[in-house]
């Protein structure tokens, strides 16, 4: 996958997920200040405890099937 493809499908996913307004929100506040992704991803899920994170991680590989069997 290009960068340009991945670009698309992200705005395009962001968008039909949130709609225009709040996407160029997003991309704004990403794009105004520092963002360091990795750190970001370090900090998301450390207010939850070790079973909710597991439920999560399970849920979203069951909704993953649901939407592969589902031709999504």
């Amino acid at each position: 996958m290009t960068d340009t493809v991945l670009k698309k499908s992200m705005v395009q996913h962001l968008i039909a997920n949130f709609g225009h307004m709040q996407t160029e929100r997003f991309i704004s506040l990403i794009t105004k200040e520092p963002f360091d992704y990795t750190e970001w991803r370090r900090d998301l899920y450390e207010d939850m405890t070790v079973e909710e994170l597991s439920k999560k991680a399970m849920d979203n590989r069951k909704n993953k099937r649901v939407a592969q069997t589902q031709g999504a």
